[in-house]
């Protein structure tokens, strides 16, 4: 892979994790919708700024493609409607939503490694910002007063 260039696993890559941030604004904007009770107002809003952060992802995946001469996804990625709608349920499946999305990081830092640095940093920098993302959704899954990882 040329500096310039992005081979074709690369791109796909990127277009995988731009169509799942792209997933989570819909996702995350969906949730925030269907929160109801007494902290309605902090959780709705922490669900808005989530939907708003996978947009700034989606969009910078899209720019690194098209920086490389490639060809933005206009596909969005896999959205999940369980129909269960506690807040408990729903930060689960974001818990699941932030590990795909993880992953999918962790192989492009795989593919990019020691060949493309400024792809290798972008990586980094994605994977550190997933990794707190889901750490907040696993403290938010604990009961109050537990400070002890659940076995999730």
């Amino acid at each position: 892979m040329s500096k310039n260039n992005l081979d074709k696993k690369v791109a796909d890559t990127l277009n995988q994790i731009l169509e799942r941030e792209l997933a989570g604004v819909v996702r995350y904007t969906h949730y925030s919708f269907m929160i109801f009770g007494y902290n309605r107002i902090p959780i709705v809003s922490w669900f808005g700024d989530q939907a708003k952060e996978a947009l700034m992802h989606a969009q910078e995946a899209g720019e690194i493609l098209t920086n490389y001469g490639e060809h933005p996804s206009l596909k969005i990625g896999p959205l999940l409607e369980t129909h269960k709608h506690d807040i408990e349920s729903i930060l689960k499946e974001s818990l699941e939503a932030e590990l795909e999305a993880l992953a999918l990081y962790r192989d492009l830092l795989k593919q990019v490694e020691g060949k493309h640095l400024v792809l290798e940093e972008y990586a980094r920098k994605m994977i550190v910002a997933e990794e707190m993302h889901a750490a907040e959704v696993e403290k938010m899954l604990r009961k109050p007063g537990d400070v002890k990882k659940s076995s999730l």
